[in-house]
């Protein structure tokens, strides 16, 4: 009945988690859409390639949104028949998507960035842009820096690496946005010879966003290949394994994550005259430890084995 119970209510801590995500999220689509066609109509009324190029780069804003609605949704599903660790997995797989779709727009904008500075090498000069290109750049950078902070602390909140990466995509938008805001404005005030500027700024920003594509890619790649937690994170396990009474030696320990859920196995030695009861209540209460340490969506497997003198090192390590 207990196990019931917490099964309950794992499920619905995740649902609501699930809620916050989605309400973040559809927020940010909304926002992405307004922002795509203000700046694009601003950058046809203002002669502005690049703010038009901002409105495009907006548009891959609310792509991402809709991977993360998709997804994340699945994420918060328990486990079934098919998936027996759960849906986690998919959250994982919406960030590596977003990062992948951070990195291509970064490579986007570096090229037509370059091909823009050569092009004002060899002598061609833009139109000089209006003053309503200038004031959305502003409005986009106040409004996705807003979104960006809005959106990082919800993910931070709940544990969520493709809110956390969907939050990114935002800043990049910004950063895109001081490009234009930057290149607008030495084209409007500095004069022909400064507008190269524009480019060079993109340039910089595009060089930007793909390290921050590269910065979240890692970890979720990592995830569905199941490498193993970090070693912080693994010596931290160690010490709470060894601190349980009753707990002799272990070994075999193995880690991995599911989503924002982590998965411990290992084998503990007992003395062998315990009884199969007492033996197993030492395993409860190692696992207990743990999932107050690690969260009660935790999924722990245990192997108990009769201590027969082999050699114990630091920290109840056995290192036969």
């Amino acid at each position: 009945m207990e196990t019931s119970k917490e099964n309950k209510q794992i499920l619905s801590n995740e649902m609501a988690r699930t809620e916050k995500a989605k309400k973040i999220t559809w927020v940010g689509f909304v926002v992405n859409l307004i922002l795509s066609v203000a700046k694009v109509i601003a950058g046809f009324i203002g002669n502005s390639g690049a703010m038009i190029a901002d409105g495009v780069h907006s548009v891959s804003d609310s792509v991402t949104d809709v991977i993360v609605i998709l997804f994340i949704g699945v994420s918060a599903r328990g486990e079934n028949h098919k998936y027996r660790y759960g849906h986690g997995k998919f959250e994982t797989f919406a960030t590596m998507l977003i990062s992948f779709a951070l990195f291509i727009v970064a490579v986007g904008l570096l090229w037509e960035s370059v091909s823009q500075i050569i092009d004002a090498i060899n002598g061609k000069i833009p139109p000089r842009p209006g003053m309503v290109a200038l004031i959305m750049a502003v409005i986009s950078i106040g409004v996705k820096e807003w979104m960006f902070q809005y959106t990082r602390i919800v993910g931070e909140q709940i544990n969520s690496m493709a809110l956390v990466a969907n939050a990114w995509h935002h800043r990049s938008d910004a950063f895109s946005s001081i490009a234009v805001l930057v290149g607008v404005g030495c084209a409007m005030f500095l004069g022909d010879s400064w507008r190269i500027l524009d480019p060079i700024a993109a340039a910089v920003v595009s060089i930007f966003i793909g390290l921050v594509a590269y910065r979240l890619a890692m970890p979720s790649i990592c995830e569905l290949l199941e490498i193993s937690l970090p070693e912080s994170v693994n010596s931290e396990i160690r010490a709470e394994i060894a601190k349980v009474d009753g707990v002799i030696a272990f070994h075999h320990l193995r880690t991995r994550k599911n989503g924002n859920i982590y998965i411990i196995d290992f084998h503990i030695k007992v003395m062998p005259q315990l009884t199969i009861v007492e033996a197993h209540e030492i395993a409860n209460c190692t696992e207990k430890s743990l999932k107050q340490k690690y969260g009660e969506n935790a999924i722990i497997n245990i192997h108990i084995e009769p201590y027969n003198g082999e050699s114990v090192g630091k920290d109840k390590i056995c290192t036969d």
